[in-house]
């Protein structure tokens, strides 16, 4: 199946054996019986799994060309997951541009207990070789970075990792697989905040992993029944029900994120913007040749280069609503510094260009004119 039709069946039956029900029906229960300790048609207990999470697993499998999915509660329940593979005295390289709720569970979770990260420039992929050692098992990737929309080369981070075997981890959120599929590239793991794209709608919170390999998809299952951050059935239905219409969003997503970056970078109270789409933006190449498109994601930075600046304009919008996350049918708007990226010291902020006066945007798909026409106004 090319795409576009994998994300409507992808991994499905073609109908529920219960009642023919063309959806997979939402399976709100925690038990099953059995008629033999032990004889039961493959479920027992909805932690260790559940009809409507598997079909949700199956259908993020297929659209990242992979062959074993994970659904769990959060990203960042899918992200911990991940670290669990690991022990003390084990080494992770990050990019040094991520996630506020990455960098806070690295950090004030995984290091406690004692695992050491790095958190390193990624846009010269042969960085990341002088920072590997005996002790390092991981290489943590985000491309598009969130917020700065950096673009590392997943292939080449996959050579370094493969010579030195060590896995490679690719959050895939900004991207979706609609746009790049890092299991392709060479990664080991995808993980995305389902939350975002996946989703789409902004009315669930969930999170997702995605391997070709069967033992570490293995070692993967066992950490997330142990653990037990899983998704409940409703949540599942509804993830499963926004991949469906995954590829026809992302390319209005594309479409509007373009004509909101092209008026951005030509008025007069924009400083910088950051989007991939750029032939000027640092790895713009690498965008074109590992990803379809460059994305509803951007971030600019006004002329004046003050807090109060971004601010006033936030205040503004009417069409763009100011709230935290991203990826949903709605555009919106946000301040990086008091919001997402917020659990990131300001020092550390400022070095990968995170300063006071950033703002992010997630481009919807409403109108494109009235998006820009929006901004025009509140930038006035």
């Amino acid at each position: 199946m090319k795409f576009n039709t994998k994300t409507i069946h992808g991994g499905q039956e073609n109908t529920d054996p219960a009642y023919n029900a063309v959806m997979p029906p939402i399976y709100q229960t925690s038990t099953y019986s059995q008629s033999t300790p032990g004889g039961h048609k493959g479920f027992e207990y909805s932690r260790s799994g559940n009809p409507t999470r598997s079909a949700l697993e199956r259908s993020l499998a297929s659209i990242e060309n992979g062959k074993f999915g994970m659904a769990f509660g959060s990203g960042l329940a899918a992200i911990d997951a991940v670290l669990k593979l690991f022990k003390p005295g084990d080494e992770i390289i990050s990019t040094n541009d991520l996630y506020g709720g990455s960098y806070r569970l690295f950090t004030s979770i995984f290091e406690n207990l004692g695992i050491k990260f790095h958190f390193i420039g990624m846009q010269e992929a042969k960085n990341i070789e002088s920072h590997i050692n005996e002790n390092t098992k991981l290489i943590w990737v985000e491309t598009p970075t969130n917020p700065m929309m950096n673009i590392i080369d997943i292939e080449a981070a996959a050579k370094i990792a493969k010579k030195h075997d060590i896995l490679l981890a690719v959050d895939n959120t900004f991207a979706t697989p609609y746009l790049q599929q890092p299991l392709d590239l060479g990664a080991d793991i995808v993980m995305h905040s389902a939350t975002k794209y996946l989703g789409g709608h902004s009315d669930v919170v969930m999170g997702s992993l995605v391997v070709k390999d069967k033992d570490l998809a293995d070692k993967l299952y066992f950490i997330q029944n142990a653990s037990g951050a899983v998704c409940g059935p409703q949540d599942s239905f509804l993830v499963l029900r926004g991949i469906k219409t995954l590829h026809l969003r992302m390319q209005r997503h594309c479409e509007n994120g373009e004509k909101v970056a092209r008026f951005l970078k030509e008025h007069a109270g924009v400083a910088k913007v950051n989007w991939p789409g750029f032939e000027d933006h640092p790895n713009h190449d690498i965008a074109k040749k590992q990803m379809k498109g460059f994305g509803g994601m951007i971030s600019f930075s006004t002329t004046e280069g003050t807090a109060e600046s971004a601010v006033k304009i936030l205040e503004n919008l009417k069409v763009f609503t100011l709230a935290e996350s991203l990826g949903g049918v709605e555009s919106l708007a946000g301040h990086p510094a008091s919001m997402t990226h917020a659990s990131i010291p300001a020092e550390e902020r400022a070095k990968t260009g995170v300063v006071d006066s950033l703002i992010r945007l997630s481009v919807g798909i409403e109108d494109g004119e009235d998006l820009v026409e929006d901004l025009k106004q509140a930038l006035s």
